[in-house]
């Protein structure tokens, strides 16, 4: 019989801050609701990013709080979404900072009718978006195995029937039981071991085999778990679990299924006449992977050993490293503080470099410098000219028109002042300007010898 939670209060006159009223219920609801499972729908679900998730778990007429943290939300297979029909398992707790009542999940599942079936198709979507189900990823069976595994219960009929046919068809084979529950709360965990133990045990094939029954019974062939450590095999695997009509997640992960555990026997079941004269060359390769791996294995633990140090030795070991820390920090200073002396001193002599005297002193040398030579300069720039004025005075002279009247010549120039160059440009009468090396003549056209003409004699 549970105690009343309520005799843990005082019941004489004690105030309470608020942080104290919601530590202490707290702590009550969270020992009398250790574990609880609710059952409801979901509503007003979030998602933040750091990967919690919470929402409102609702009946017909209540509500309350659910925290769902991230550790907890990566194991949820299906998809939540408002208006799933959930059972959830969980404390019941007080978010202290706000006073609210709710629940703080670490499971979730579908709720209602077809919660397995909604949990298969969640499961086969999410594996088969990251390609589980791929042709590509899948081996190809042995023609000839020598050594299967079969991975099942070591009770019932299915060893038998599997055994029988190899007996029949194949009896050189060697069958290797693994054995494993294949059904129950344990089935899931003894399932995955016995893949990875005959994954690593160089069986040609491995057989999943169970008989039929519901889907529950047959759930753990359904576990994400499973199929996950089916597809990490690299040993080729049939999935033979239950009857034709029954297909599980391993069936899809798995490289070939058989519709019963008889089927799968009979797909690696070999002609006994092919393969005896392989078996020597099989024990001899087996007895050389095994002397490697112990080999491997030694070289392995002998290195362990010569790492594994006495905790004293790694404290000297920590010590040491700390001396070597301190020194090296004490150098780092030494070095800092010459580099700054170092640093100033150059700043110094910058500044020295830059002082308004020297800057004066160069400027008023470069001033008489110029002084001296400005007037060299002027001289050498008039002597240039007066050269080049020479020069071209002589060019003008020479392709002036003057210097030909000079030597005779004259140029005839009618009333606008235009050169008269042909006698055409004349007529009889017309006055015309000669212009000779010094002065001008005003002079008449007598004849222009161009037509006959007749001259007074009066004129």
């Amino acid at each position: 019989m549970l105690k009343d939670p309520f005799e843990r209060l005082g019941l004489d006159r004690e105030v309470l801050t608020v942080s104290q009223l919601n530590g202490r219920a707290r702590v009550l609801l969270e020992d009398v609701f250790a574990q609880v499972w609710v059952e409801g729908e979901i509503s007003n679900l979030s998602r933040p990013a750091s990967g919690h998730m919470y929402f409102t778990l609702k009946d017909s007429q209540a509500q309350v709080r659910c925290a769902l943290f991230r550790q907890n939300a990566s194991r949820v297979r299906q998809a939540l979404r408002d208006g799933l029909a959930v059972r959830v398992r969980g404390k019941v707790s007080l978010f202290e900072g706000r006073g609210d009542y709710q629940l703080i999940l670490d499971n979730v599942e579908p709720a209602g009718d077809g919660a397995l079936r909604l949990a298969f198709e969640a499961l086969k979507e999410k594996l088969g978006q990251e390609g589980l189900f791929a042709a590509e990823r899948k081996v190809p069976l042995p023609a000839h195995p020598r050594r299967i595994g079969i991975i099942s219960s070591p009770t019932g009929a299915v060893i038998r029937d599997i055994i029988s046919v190899f007996r029949r068809r194949a009896p050189q084979v060697e069958l290797t039981l693994v054995p494993t529950a294949v059904q129950g709360r344990e089935a899931t965990v003894q399932i995955v071991r016995a893949l990875r133990l005959a994954d690593a045990q160089g069986f040609d094939a491995l057989i999943l085999a169970r008989g039929g029954g519901s889907l529950e019974d047959l759930w753990c062939f359904n576990e994400e778990a499973v199929a996950r450590a089916i597809d990490a095999c690299v040993t080729p695997i049939v999935s033979a679990v239950g009857h034709e009509t029954d297909v599980s997640i391993a069936d899809f992960v798995a490289d070939m299924r058989a519709p019963t555990p008889s089927a799968a026997a009979e797909l690696l079941a070999p002609h006994a006449g092919d393969l005896r004269q392989r078996l020597e060359a099989l024990r001899r390769r087996l007895l050389h992977c095994t002397r490697q791996r112990l080999q491997h294995e030694a070289l392995r633990l002998e290195g362990l050993t010569r790492r594994l140090r006495h905790p004293g030795e790694r404290l000297l070991q920590q010590s040491q490293r700390v001396d070597d820390l301190e020194q090296r920090l004490a150098r780092a200073i030494d070095r800092k503080l010459c580099a700054a002396h170092e640093h100033l001193a150059r700043l110094d002599t910058r500044l020295a470099a830059q002082h308004p005297g020297r800057q004066l002193k160069l400027l008023r040398q470069r001033l008489d410098h110029l002084s001296s030579c400005l007037p060299k300069a002027m001289r050498e720039t008039l002597r240039e000219r007066r050269q080049r004025l020479q020069g071209m005075a002589q060019t003008l002279n020479i392709v002036s028109p003057l210097a030909t009247l000079g030597r005779g010549y004259a140029i005839l120039l009618d009333e606008q002042g235009r050169a008269v160059r042909s006698a055409g440009q004349t007529h009889i009468g017309q006055r015309l300007s000669a212009r000779l090396a010094e002065g001008e003549l005003e002079v008449r056209v007598e004849d222009n010898h161009l037509a006959p003409v007749t001259l007074s004699l009066l004129d």
